[in-house]
């Protein structure tokens, strides 16, 4: 936007002045700020009780017994696959 005269582009350049001072806010005044909003974001957490959480890592760790169970099976019947068919060029 184009100043028409000398008022108005003084008056431009005081409001830009203004409008960086208050963007020029202290380094701990916006971390004091940031920590605040953190704080008030984890008063909203829904933190689940002990007992869930006692029931989630139950159900991680058969997940992970089942899958490396599968994995084991897999790669037995690879290995005995991989055998078989090395055995055939000796």
């Amino acid at each position: 936007m184009l100043a028409k005269s000398k008022a108005q582009a003084q008056a431009q350049a005081k409001s830009k002045a203004a409008a960086r001072k208050k963007s020029d806010v202290k380094f701990g005044t916006r971390i004091k700020s940031f920590f605040r909003g953190v704080w008030a974001e984890l008063k909203n957490v829904h933190w689940p009780t002990k007992k869930q959480v006692l029931i989630y890592t139950g159900v991680v760790l058969v997940t992970i017994a089942a899958v490396m169970v599968m994995l084991w099976i897999v790669d037995s019947i690879l290995s005995i696959g991989i055998e078989g068919l090395l055995g055939l060029f000796d």
